[in-house]
């Protein structure tokens, strides 16, 4: 029993960085057209050949800015064998910050608006709103270094790794609540996140189960609830890309084609292809996740190496 719980939190870690990594050489494609093209070319779009990645190029089998996020997350976790906010903060500094990869001049976090405007696709990672927002705060040298107006799906894309830490523990939604606040300190975003590792610890815990959404709708109305918060009845309205996210984890029944499917869509795919990996590895446990995606996913066996490590004491 214990060994089957540990399997299904390491195919949560390994599920959602090994999606990411598929997807992103088709990530935040927003022209359907030109992406029904590339699928009626090749129906099986993982780990594409040539990026049609209109903001940034990354090599192939590399992780989107959602993976790495996820990734430093789980090395902090599996170094200092559970959650260590500053730990987080500074990783997170070293990662995305000064001298790093994410360090052009397109990401600068100072750069003006309206300015001339940058040639896209950049090569190399792109450094969205909330990790800049996090660069000025920890600049500013401010306690609380998430930022405060962002929304989107950053939260739910990175937090494989602390739930699988802390399934099945009383403090498991405090502990995702502190990592995300890290860079996104807004409450909406945190309810959406808790929402969402709800879901991933229920299916770390149980394995499949068609009635896990009733499971979940009935914690989120229950007075009683850990963590809760003022918007957790409003989580249905929440960004769309949530909403799809879990669309694609409540229909899907096969790891592979759960990813294709929320590809094919565009947009937004690494983080929606994040947590639907993350839901569908822990349903299908470890050895579920294909060879074949996984020989592809550069990072692949340091995410195994940490996961393994962080799950000891689930066995």
């Amino acid at each position: 029993m214990a060994a089957a719980l540990a399997n299904r939190a390491i195919g949560a870690i390994v599920g959602s960085a090994v999606a990411d990594a598929a997807a992103q050489p088709l990530h935040w494609v927003y022209d359907l057209q030109k992406l029904q093209g590339i699928l009626a070319q090749d129906p099986k779009p993982e780990f594409h050949s040539e990026s049609a990645n209109p903001f940034y190029r990354r090599q192939k089998g590399q992780q989107s800015c959602y993976g790495d996020q996820a990734y430093v997350l789980l090395e902090s976790l599996s170094e200092c064998g559970g959650l260590n906010v500053d730990d987080l903060k500074q990783r997170t500094l070293k990662f995305f910050g000064p001298g790093s990869e994410y360090d052009t001049p397109v990401n600068d976090p100072y750069r003006e608006r309206g300015g001339p405007r940058p040639q896209l696709p950049i090569e190399g990672p792109w450094r969205h709103a909330s990790l800049k927002s996090f660069l000025k705060n920890v600049d500013a040298g401010k306690e609380e270094t998430g930022c405060e107006t962002d929304c989107q799906i950053d939260g739910i894309a990175k937090m494989a790794p602390i739930v699988a830490f802390y399934a099945g523990k009383p403090d498991m939604l405090e502990k995702v609540e502190q990592a995300v606040r890290v860079t996104q300190n807004n409450d909406a975003c945190v309810a959406e996140t808790l929402a969402a590792a709800r879901f991933l610890e229920h299916f770390i815990l149980n394995g499949p189960d068609p009635k896990a959404l009733d499971v979940v709708l009935n914690q989120l109305n229950d007075p009683n609830r850990k963590q809760p918060h003022d918007l957790d009845k409003a989580v249905v309205g929440l960004p769309g890309a949530f909403q799809a996210a879990l669309h694609g984890v409540l229909t899907g029944k096969q790891y592979e084609q759960a990813v294709r499917d929320t590809m094919s869509c565009g947009g937004c795919t690494c983080s929606r292809g994040s947590f639907i990996g993350a839901c569908l590895g822990a349903q299908i446990g470890f050895e579920g996740i294909p060879t074949s995606w996984t020989s592809k996913t550069l990072r692949y066996d340091s995410v195994l190496e940490h996961a393994k490590k962080i799950t000891t004491h689930h066995l």
